[in-house]
């Protein structure tokens, strides 16, 4: 009898063969060699593409998870795939170590994070593959491969974001930073003047990000930047009871939007600034219980405002269902080759809609204006790329796919979506033999 899966929006559902949660390693390799394919790997859900969606078996890392090894010398961390973000804060800061940087929800997997080219927010600050040191992984063979950094690099820019499709993360050795605090501080500026200030803005703080409040005209900003101070209270927060007032005028008003943006500005405008001090592992995290759907383009930087300014016309005059932030990030440059950072400086725009509401007809108009710029779709968020697509994109793309083609010989990862990710054809249902 067929299992149930869904992710954490609910848009993207699954019926496998076979849900399975191996203990260790050794487990997960026999799973890979004899279960019912394809096989894709599950790790908290908060992927909004059909990642996870197959009708063999979904593989959870939930019982692969934990320290493994430290090293307080060289500030590194060895951990095992499942282990969830919001458990790797407090083990990091557990041995004095901490993540040089994070995005705002702590309930993925390390491994699904790596795996999605997952980030924060900072012009000099890389995703979290970036802190990649070794990866320990099970091919499509069932055996076990790992590979290093300092013994080949080319192997670790390759599987670094590798969408559960290079093989299946069990453990990762990460660089991290010695632990620290951060003054984070919160203020409300018109948008236009954020569009035009933007790259002094953002380029001004180690950390730095936006959020703008669809038919407000004014933008929240979020600067975080390294304290020695001592640490001081966190200011309560108070998204989920905004979102509730946004959903509400939204609801109420949408006959009257004069009215509507004229409550909406008086309320964004009135929003206190912050400005705290906290351990690091204080501060990165937000509450997100609210759900929604996403898509999240990767933009040559200077290009983003430019974007910006498209989206927000598109939302105000032809989506005036929508009220949910819009949030703008940076991430540096790497040399991964299916990063969307990929040798570009990247200004991120992420576009959220309420996962009551079908999403489609607002990501779909949205989607071209990302594309114009030459955007690159992060790729746990909604986005209708193919292969030939992706190709265009990427520089490393063929060698990724060789890679890719060497680690898993037989498609026991590629489900028909993944497919036509990467062109190929989907594996088969059956088992390694």
């Amino acid at each position: 009898m067929a299992n149930a899966w869904s992710n954490w929006s609910g848009f993207v559902k699954a019926a496998p063969k076979l849900i399975a949660a191996p203990a260790d390693a050794g487990e997960l390799a026999e799973l890979v060699r004899m279960a019912p394919g394809p096989l894709r790997v599950a790790g908290a859900g908060h992927s909004f593409t059909p990642l996870v969606q197959s009708d063999g078996t979904i593989v959870s890392l939930e019982k692969i998870e934990g320290l493994v090894s430290h090293d307080a010398a060289a500030n590194r961390a060895r951990v095992r795939a499942g282990t969830r973000l919001g458990a790797l804060m407090h083990i990091l800061q557990g041995i004095g170590q901490g993540l040089p940087n994070m995005g705002d929800i702590d309930k993925q997997a390390i491994g699904g994070a790596l795996g999605t080219a997952t980030h924060g927010s900072g012009p000099t600050l890389g995703a979290y593959h970036t802190q990649l040191e070794t990866v320990q992984f099970v091919d499509g063979q069932g055996k076990l491969r790992e590979y290093s950094r300092a013994g080949d690099q080319d192997m670790i820019q390759a599987v670094g974001v590798a969408l559960g499709a290079f093989g299946v993360l069990t453990e990762v050795t990460m660089n991290n930073a010695p632990t620290y605090r951060l003054r984070r501080r919160k203020w409300v500026l018109p948008i236009g003047d954020m569009l035009r200030d933007f790259e002094t803005m953002m380029a001004g703080h180690r950390s730095a990000e936006f959020y703008y409040i669809p038919f407000s005209g004014y933008a929240q900003f979020i600067a975080s930047d390294l304290s020695e101070q001592p640490t001081t209270a966190r200011p309560t927060e108070d998204d989920e009871e905004g979102l509730a007032t946004l959903r509400k005028l939204r609801t109420v008003l949408r006959w009257l939007p004069s009215l509507r943006r004229a409550l909406i500005k008086g309320a964004v405008k009135k929003v206190p600034s912050e400005d705290y001090v906290q351990d690091w592992f204080n501060v990165y995290v937000s509450d997100r219980r609210t759900r929604f759907n996403e898509m999240e383009y990767h933009l040559p930087y200077e290009d983003g405002p430019k974007a910006l300014a498209e989206i927000i016309e598109l939302t105000e005059k032809h989506f005036p269902e929508v009220y949910f932030p819009m949030e703008i990030r940076s991430v540096a440059p790497d040399e991964f080759w299916l990063s969307p950072f990929h040798k570009r400086l990247t200004c991120s725009i992420a576009i959220h809609h309420d996962a009551a509401n079908d999403p489609l007809a607002f990501m779909r108009a949205a989607e071209p204006i990302f594309l114009k710029y030459g955007g690159r779709p992060h790729w746990g968020k909604m986005h209708s790329l193919k292969a030939a697509d992706f190709k265009k994109l990427y520089p490393r793309w063929d060698d990724a796919m060789a890679v890719r083609r060497d680690i898993d010989p037989e498609n026991r990862f590629v489900s028909p979506y993944m497919a036509g990710l990467f062109g190929v054809e989907p594996g088969p249902s059956g088992t390694h033999q």
